[in-house]
């Protein structure tokens, strides 16, 4: 009889202990949240609003100090670190750490940078900081402390052309490339992640059409292409990348913004927006192309199936579905915030978030998982001029 008993002891605390471990595993899962940073150029600051993943909705949680004209920003590999760009004089680069549970954010350090940097990004490795000056023609590579920190003394500066926009590492952290809006060209280097020096490659540049001016990239999930949005004429290209050499190959050029065929606008009422209600294409022609587009960021959904470009002059949201060899295909566009300079999708990929430079306003769409379509949930109140977003998971494992 003792021995039944304690046998039965023993699988009754056993049970207990599966079940509340259980529940811890639950427990993490539920808290993990979505958190996206939006910068607001005009305030100086940086607001930090929360995603509800079931339903859409956005809340705004808080507002941090940054300084005059806070403007593109970027987060570390391991999401530990945000970093964010002051475009006013003088020109700095401030670091914070990122709590992994709120994602509030905690200042611990601000770097003086050489230029007006437009847009920054960190290496694969989180040890360096490339940045580029539109104004400056210049590639300038920092580097980071342990501590999250952006070292003052550069590493190296390049002189790289007319208007360089914007610059990334691959997914290997061997290439970087940089495209140039003033002459109609994508550099493309070699990266010694040990160092964190540049060398060209060779070639050093591959070409878009005289007038394109290539603004911003962004890879597909494989590595294999890379997806460049052109603010002058209006215009998207599809490149593929030798996994040995990081040399670009053109694939396709389509332009950004069609008519719309058929597809419904997903921000339904567009109060407050801007002055253009309007079903977007209407009264244009099927596959007409719309001039001064004004076409501004570009990212590829987590699945690599769909990348969206935006565009500042109609105020929309252009969907393009990928297939495997890199061809690209128009699906739709969406009207969105007036002039969507950025725009960010979630780390889960179900939504996307646009802001309004003009409207002070970041808009939430689901994204259909069937077709890529996007759907009008929520709309919040950021500040004055915000223009970039990041977002990532809180709560992780």
């Amino acid at each position: 009889m003792i021995r039944i008993k304690d046998e039965y002891i023993l699988i009754v605390a056993l049970a207990l202990v599966i079940v509340t471990l259980s529940a811890i595993e639950t427990s993490k899962v539920r808290a993990e949240e979505t958190i996206a940073y939006v910068s607001n150029g005009d305030d100086g600051s940086i607001s930090i609003l929360k995603l509800d993943k079931e339903t859409g909705e956005l809340a705004m949680l808080d507002r941090v100090p940054a300084g005059p004209k806070v403007m593109h920003m970027a987060l570390s590999p391991d999401q530990n670190y945000l970093y964010a760009s002051i475009r006013s004089e003088p020109y700095s680069v401030i670091s914070y750490s990122i709590n992994p549970e709120s994602g509030n954010l905690t200042q611990i350090g601000k770097t003086s940078l050489p230029d007006n940097m437009v847009f920054i990004s960190v290496d694969k490795s989180g040890r360096f900081l490339l940045s580029v000056s539109n104004g400056g023609g210049k590639i300038v590579v920092n580097s980071i402390d342990i501590n999250g920190t952006v070292k003052s003394k550069p590493i190296q500066t390049v002189l790289s052309g007319d208007n360089p926009h914007s610059i990334r590492t691959d997914l290997t952290n061997q290439f970087i490339y940089v495209p140039h809006l003033g002459n109609d060209r994508v550099n493309q280097y070699l990266f010694n992640n040990a160092s964190g020096n540049l060398t060209p490659n060779n070639p050093p540049e591959v070409y878009t059409k005289s007038g394109s001016g290539p603004r911003h990239f962004d890879f597909s999930p494989d590595d294999n292409f890379l997806f460049v949005s052109n603010e002058k004429d209006g215009t998207i290209y599809s490149f593929k990348i030798d996994k040995q050499t990081g040399v670009l190959e053109e694939i396709q050029r389509l332009p950004v913004l069609l008519s719309n065929n058929g597809m419904e606008n997903s921000l339904e009422t567009n109060k407050d927006t801007n002055s253009n209600t309007n079903k977007e294409g209407e009264g244009e022609g099927e596959g007409e192309e719309f001039a001064n587009a004004g076409v501004a960021d570009i990212h590829v959904a987590p699945n690599g199936k769909w990348v969206y470009v935006s565009e500042r002059v109609k105020n929309t949201i252009s969907l393009f579905s990928i297939d495997k060899t890199g061809n690209i295909t128009y699906s739709g566009n969406y009207k969105t915030e007036n002039t969507p300079r950025g725009f960010n999708i979630d780390p889960t990929g179900r939504y996307l978030l646009a802001a309004g430079q003009k409207s002070g306003y970041v808009s939430v769409y689901e994204i259909d998982q069937q077709n890529g379509a996007l759907v009008f949930k929520d709309r919040v109140e950021s500040g004055k001029d915000p223009n970039w977003i990041e977002s990532i998971n809180v709560g992780r494992k």
